[in-house]
């Protein structure tokens, strides 16, 4: 026992100074045990508590994340996570995602008008929002399995809160029973890495030096173990098969999160993982028939065409942005294939740029359907003229999602394809150069199912017309992301000052 107590030692003292790094976890700890006593005790008296308690948390959090910026790379607990620079830029993407997602909840007329009430799916929210900040900070792959597990529990939750219908009900379902199937895949592919290795650590010497005295046919399967949980939360081809029926069915604020916060996770976690494998596959993995660069190259090819070619036959919204998520993820794939320092900037400012055109879309398409009851892209024949600055605005969102100026969607489309032209210049590789195809041909796809909103709202005629409504909380919400995506294309060193 007396040989264990000066580690005990150095675990309390390493504890106690990775604590002064994980303020804003430790606000999202506080923010969450607040909003569960406020919807318990105090929200029939004071009805919007759990809404401040939540929004007061996510504020705080942004602020402290905000003064990180600039973090040299610090290891945390023992090594299980780290606090760096692009720890920090993506949790401040969570923070700022997390806050329209509750002021979204807050204007939802059917999650307000919802028996549950709000307070518990705002309490889910936060530590969704812990394990999305975990998720990016890993380095550990029993730390990577609970916080991505940590988040998949909260998102079945959130799909599932209100299953008011049968379509709620087995979207709910559906996601779960796919989760499910998809997290024992990679606890076994990182058993498997643990056998071959003895760590779990993986930016660890011994992890890495093992894996090379280890035939890549063989550790490889479980890497791609692995890789499968994170596809999956990333809806990547062929693991999207949940997304269109999930993002149809679960309430639209859920929707328009889970289109945003957990991919750009899902992104941050493959950086970490990818990042200890890459000296492997210089070091003549690539020679083989099934390497770990082709298999993540064929997925993004793969997430753009399925993704952009499978929501021109969409006629529901939400299902057409589903398919048209897909095909971003693919397009950020691409970038993180280029694995360089400016791919990494012009990834995440696309990050940002996406988050801001995704939650814009979906905010605007669900205050279409409170106030005409529209689900469906051909019932938005006329709409233009009844719900013109709304219609407008969305024109703006979906040039922007499609990448043309003047929006910020067209700066971060450029940036991509500026690095890895750049990057093929340099490797003259022909799967880059086949991604850079693609996703060139995809942005073109993408002009046929967008501009079909646009086409029947300003270019069609209407059934009778939509009576006169005013301008809801949710319309200057959505008025505020579209000047961000004009602002932000003028000046993008706004963002890229951070980076």
């Amino acid at each position: 026992m007396n040989d264990f107590i000066p580690y005990i030692s150095l675990s309390l003292n390493d504890t106690l100074r990775s604590l002064s790094f994980f303020y804003p976890e430790v606000i999202l700890v506080i923010g969450f045990i607040a909003v569960i006593l406020a919807e318990l005790f105090f929200s029939k008296r004071i009805l919007q508590l759990p809404f401040l308690f939540a929004i007061l948390t996510l504020a705080v959090t942004a602020v402290l994340n905000f003064r990180m910026l600039g973090q040299k790379s610090v290891q945390l607990f023992g090594g299980m996570v780290v606090l760096d620079h692009l720890s920090v830029l993506l949790k401040l993407i969570f923070s700022f995602i997390g806050i329209l997602f509750v002021l979204f909840v807050r204007y939802h007329k059917p999650l307000q008008d919802n028996s549950k009430g709000t307070g518990d799916l705002f309490s889910i929210l936060l530590a969704v929002q812990l394990g999305l900040n975990l998720m990016v900070m890993s380095q550990n792959l029993l730390m990577i399995y609970l916080s991505l597990e940590m988040v998949s529990v909260g998102s079945y939750l959130m799909v599932g809160y209100l299953s008011q219908s049968q379509k709620q009900t087995e979207a709910a379902m559906k996601y779960a029973l796919f989760g499910a199937v998809c997290s024992a895949f990679m606890l076994y592919g990182m058993s498997l890495l643990y056998a071959f290795t003895g760590s779990l650590e993986i930016y660890s010497p011994q992890f890495v030096s093992f894996l090379n005295t280890v035939p890549f046919h063989s550790w490889g399967i479980g890497l791609i173990m692995l890789l499968m949980g994170i596809a999956f939360k990333l809806s990547l081809v062929p693991f999207h098969f949940w997304a269109p029926d999930v993002y149809e069915g679960a309430p639209t604020p859920v929707t328009a999160f889970l289109s945003t916060a957990p991919k750009i996770a899902g992104i941050g976690l493959l950086i970490r993982v990818l990042t200890p494998f890459e000296p492997l596959s210089l070091s003549g993995i690539d020679n083989s028939s099934l390497s770990l660069t082709s298999v993540m190259a064929v997925m993004a090819i793969l997430s753009m065409i399925v993704g952009n070619f499978g929501a021109i036959g969409q006629n529901n919204v939400k299902r057409m942005l589903a398919y048209s998520s897909i095909g971003h993820t693919g397009f950020m794939l691409m970038a993180l294939f280029i694995f360089s320092e400016s791919g990494f900037k012009a990834l995440i400012f696309y990050m940002v740029i996406y988050s801001i055109m995704n939650m814009a879309a979906f905010i605007i398409v669900d205050e279409v359907e409170e106030k005409t009851g529209k689900e469906n892209i051909n019932d938005y024949k006329g709409i233009g003229n009844d719900l013109r600055v709304l219609m407008i605005a969305m024109v703006i969102v979906l040039v922007s999602l499609t990448g043309l100026p003047p929006t910020a969607g067209f700066t971060a489309k450029f940036l991509v394809f500026s690095s890895a032209i750049e990057a093929y210049n340099l490797s003259g590789s022909t799967l880059l150069m086949t991604m850079i195809i693609t996703g060139a041909i995809s942005t073109v796809v993408s002009l046929f199912y967008y501009f079909r909103i646009p086409l029947n709202a300003f270019l069609r005629t209407s059934e009778p017309n939509v009576p006169a409504i005013s301008n809801s909380a949710k319309t200057y919400i959505s008025l505020f992301l579209v000047f961000l995506l004009l602002y932000l294309m003028i000046f993008p060193s706004a963002i890229q000052q951070y980076l």
